[in-house]
């Protein structure tokens, strides 16, 4: 089976054993983003999660399919805190800035700075460039379903009016480039911005989004009360 299907669609563990696969997945995570997928070895992780080598063996196979299923549980736990977000959107804005904002801001606390959400970016910047496949499932798993859902959310509000977009799924991307603009730096160093940075953060981003794509941004200039026709 290839990685994205494992990442797609991920087989659960026999009953009685959901502890411990817990338990295995959460010491690899930490093993992994400490020491690397070379400095990681089955030894070692089975220690740190209190458990028989052979246990993972049983239950992984070998070092790197128990990478795919960390990157695939971190994958999973960051799209249900995206999609418990999305809930939050503002669906009928009294006021679209602000309320983007708001919503902005509760994305970067909820899914970007969130514990599983730098370590899965830790492991994909670390080892992407090593396990491409791996790269490209995380992306069609993760950040392709942030931006569907978003872009979902942004055809609806063009829909009532409220924005004016072309192409939702573009628009999509470029929103959460903007949110994630001012936190690249965090983001190489593993720092959290304050909170008042991200409220700064966000703020810009979204009125530079709304430039672009707010309910005027592409209709044609309005006249001076003297120029408009009888």
């Amino acid at each position: 089976m290839q990685e994205s299907e494992q990442i797609g669609r991920p087989v659960p563990p026999r009953r009685g054993q959901v502890a411990k696969h817990a338990s295995v997945l959460d010491a690899a995570a930490a093993v992994f983003c400490r020491d690397g997928f070379a400095g990681a070895s089955i030894d070692l992780i089975a220690a740190e999660a209190g458990v028989s080598r052979q246990t993972i063996y049983n239950h992984h196979g070998d070092k790197e399919a128990l990478f795919v299923a960390v990157v695939r549980e971190m994958t999973e736990r960051c799209n249900a805190g995206l999609f418990s977000t999305l809930t939050t959107f503002p669906d009928r804005p009294g006021d679209l800035e602000a309320e983007m904002a708001a919503f902005a801001g509760r994305l970067v606390r909820n899914c970007l700075y969130n514990r599983d959400g730098g370590a899965l970016r830790k492991l994909i910047q670390s080892e992407g460039e090593r396990y491409p496949a791996l790269f490209a499932a995380w992306r069609e798993h993760g950040p392709g379903t942030a931006w569907a859902a978003i872009a979902a959310r942004f055809a609806r509000l063009a829909h009532a009016g409220y924005l004016r977009i072309e192409d939702p799924d573009l628009a999509a991307r470029q929103f959460l480039a903007l949110i994630h603009a001012d936190f690249h730096i965090s983001h190489m160093l593993g720092t959290k911005p304050a909170e008042a940075e991200i409220d700064v953060g966000v703020a810009n981003a979204v009125r530079t989004f709304l430039r672009a794509f707010g309910p005027t941004a592409l209709g044609p200039p309005a006249l001076p009360h003297h120029a408009h026709p009888n």
